[in-house]
């Protein structure tokens, strides 16, 4: 058990949910981001233990700035928020969807993290997990044997969001890593959750994904930082 406080994005449904009940399981208090507040608290009726609602949206600066001024001080941020919209193949992408998707997987994830960084820096030992995707490794992406190949650029707003989350994680690690930060992504796998349509029809565990997340939300100080990891704890190739 630990004494950690946590704040989930996009907890109130999917791999979100399950890392949020998964920390409060392990001790934590969670803040179980969410948007709507009506989803927000019947989500936290379904986690129990010590979870609590913050309405957040992370494409909204006034939403970020009112979440962060409710937490002093927070132990572990999971940066979970996620869409995936269908931006085309990359020779005739929509434009529209390239930005409505980095809004929330890269820009999203900056803001909250920049926000909450001062409630961060008050803890002993911070933790910060980004939820990106194995479709955002590039050197997947271009093998034209692995199954996460690049086809006809196909998903190419999601792909290079997560690609761009990746490398965002990389900087943050190293910018702060002595200040005792641990940061790093994750792929949790496709997961039955309604990312997509695939996903819905997916017959993946999302409790087996989160725990890669939860597992990454909890290292040890001699835990590694500035990695991309499988749910597993496998390293995923940048």
């Amino acid at each position: 058990m630990n004494d950690s406080t946590a704040l989930v994005t996009g907890a109130n449904k999917g791999i979100g949910r399950e890392i949020a009940r998964q920390l409060a399981a392990a001790g934590s208090t969670v803040y179980v981001g969410s948007r709507d507040a009506g989803r927000g608290e019947r989500a936290v009726e379904e986690i129990g233990g010590d979870a609590r609602l913050l309405v957040l949206d992370v494409t909204d600066g006034g939403s970020i700035a009112a979440a962060a001024r409710q937490i002093p001080t927070l132990d572990i941020l999971v940066n979970n928020a996620g869409i995936m919209v269908d931006g085309g193949s990359a020779p005739e992408a929509d434009p529209d969807g390239f930005r409505r998707t980095y809004e929330t997987n890269l820009f999203g994830v900056l803001a909250v993290t920049n926000a909450f960084l001062p409630a961060l820096r008050r803890s002993a030992g911070p933790r910060i997990v980004n939820v990106s995707s194995g479709t955002g490794s590039l050197t997947w992406s271009a093998d034209p044997d692995h199954p996460f190949a690049v086809s006809a650029g196909s998903a190419a707003a999601y792909r290079s969001s997560k690609a761009a989350l990746n490398a965002l994680t990389l900087f943050y690690a190293q910018a702060l890593a002595a200040e005792g930060f641990k940061v790093n992504a994750l792929a949790p796998g496709l997961r039955a959750t309604g990312l997509t349509a695939r996903a819905a029809m997916s017959d993946g565990d999302p409790a087996e994904g989160a725990a890669g997340a939860v597992a990454l939300a909890l290292l040890p100080d001699d835990g590694p930082t500035g990695g991309f990891f499988s749910w597993d704890g496998t390293p995923v190739p940048w």
